[in-house]
């Protein structure tokens, strides 16, 4: 007998829409059928459409942030919002602060993550001292381990690398064949532009924006795939923000560059002038993240680019920190400056439900596409598919269930996350996950998160953009 019969199950995958009954025995999907049989649990779902649970590939949680800032979601609570938005895995980062091993940063980030996820997980590791050992000895075995992704940085003084430390980094990531993740922003030209606006005593939040406009991110855009076609090796441009950035993907995969973006649902909801707060004030902090929101323009190039492919994946860049709080956003150098306002927003949870309303409920893309967007392709591009990202037969049984007519005001009184405030406060979104289901066991029904942590660590193989699955 099996374990879970979902019935009446709308299916929808990257490539197909058909009605059929999903069998799940030991956590895996067993069976796809017209009558897959008796089964110790049923699950009626009729009306609802069965999507691949949410793999976001971009999020921030317990990451060090200095002495002075704390980040307001750790493993427990950003895991339950993640699981609360129909998300079954989730792709944190392992830090590497200066000096450190990457072995030790691995086995710390494991050891604050351990018996405290709802969701699976997977690391990326976040390379800043690019040391000879650390790329010719530690990088490669960790690779062979598992560890197949790391993020760089063109910007911020205490993670940006030089243009040689990029080209090091992104040679020994065509050795060993691991995906590398660019944080695209021109460093110096940052710097320039936050000391004029300071100069000119402009540095309420709002000027967070004008600090990084989008040449910064074009320029430092183009930069990247530069160095990716010197060494061959694939890259993924994140938190892509408007058309400038996307023209220089679009140039590099007309050529057939293995490059690949990701955008964010803060680049569809929100615009530069949400920095602005109530009148210029220091409510426009709820909304500082980099790179920052643009203008209407660039949220129709967004969307022009997920439908048309320049687009990858969809991911939330979560990354929290508390308004209300003296070690989060109304940090008092904050205050001060733009410039000293903790970077990030919260998203984990309501990326999914954005994206859907956005994008599916209002014709903008299909549902297919959004699958492909949120689950097919993160799974493909970071080694985990077909185990992950698909409905089949032996892949892991992560299922979201959705009510595509549900209207929802999201409010922070509905999030789960240990955040004290969600930048879509008041937003009415169509399409809404009724239940999330990890490797077979609800553990989300109807908005409530249920049972005890009991998301696991998923090894994972090359990325697919090396030719893989």
């Amino acid at each position: 007998m099996l374990d879970t019969a979902i019935r009446n199950a709308t299916i929808i995958t990257a490539g197909d829409r058909y009605t059929a009954q999903i069998g799940i025995k030991n956590g895996r999907i067993t069976a796809i059928a017209e009558d897959v049989g008796p089964a110790a649990e049923e699950i009626d779902a009729a009306g609802m459409w069965v999507m691949p649970g949410g793999i976001d590939a971009h999020v921030h949680l317990e990451q060090p942030q200095g002495e002075d800032v704390v980040m307001a979601d750790g493993f427990e609570s950003g895991t339950r919002s993640a699981a609360a938005g129909g998300t079954t895995m989730v792709m944190p980062f392992a830090l590497q602060q200066k000096g450190q091993s990457l072995r030790e940063v691995v086995e710390a980030y494991h050891a604050a993550a351990r018996g405290k996820c709802y969701v699976d997980c997977s690391f990326h590791i976040i390379i800043t001292d690019p040391t000879p050992s650390v790329l010719g000895q530690e990088l490669p075995a960790l690779v062979k381990a598992g560890y197949t992704s790391f993020k760089v940085f063109m910007t911020y003084d205490d993670m940006v690398l030089n243009d040689a430390q990029l080209l090091d980094v992104f040679d020994a990531a065509r050795r060993e064949r691991a995906m590398v993740m660019v944080h695209a922003e021109g460093y110096d030209a940052i710097r320039y532009m936050t000391r004029k606006l300071e100069e000119a005593g402009r540095t309420a939040p709002y000027y967070h924006a004008a600090s990084r406009p989008e040449s910064v991110e074009r320029e430092a855009t183009h930069r990247a795939i530069s160095h990716a076609e010197l060494t061959d090796v694939p890259i993924m441009i994140v938190h892509v923000s408007g058309r400038e950035p996307m023209e220089q993907i679009q140039w590099a995969k007309r050529r057939g560059r293995n490059v690949y973006a990701e955008t964010c649902p803060q680049y569809i909801a929100l615009t530069a002038d949400d920095l602005k707060g109530l009148n210029m004030d220091f409510e426009g902090a709820k909304y500082v993240c980099s790179p920052p929101p643009r203008d209407a323009d660039s949220q129709t190039a967004i969307w022009e680019g997920l439908r048309d492919g320049t687009f990858d994946i969809f991911s939330s860049d979560h990354c929290p920190f508390r308004f209300e709080d003296p070690m989060g956003k109304s940090l008092e150098r904050g205050r001060t400056s733009f410039r000293w306002v903790p970077n990030g927003i919260p998203g984990v949870e309501t990326r999914l439900p954005l994206l859907f309303s956005e994008g599916i409920s209002k014709g903008r893309i299909s549902a297919e596409r959004f699958v492909a967007l949120t689950a097919t392709n993160p799974a493909r591009l970071f080694g985990m598919y077909p185990q992950k990202g698909t409905i089949a037969i032996g892949a892991d049984a992560d299922l979201t269930l959705w009510d595509p007519a549900r209207k929802i005001t999201i409010s922070q009184s509905l999030m789960h996350h240990a955040c004290d405030y969600t930048p879509y406060e008041g937003m009415v979104v169509t399409g809404w996950p009724v239940r999330t289901i990890l490797r077979g066991r609800t553990i989300m029904l109807d908005g409530e998160v249920t049972g005890t942590p009991a998301g696991a660590y998923v090894d994972r193989g090359i990325s697919g953009a090396f030719g893989g699955a």
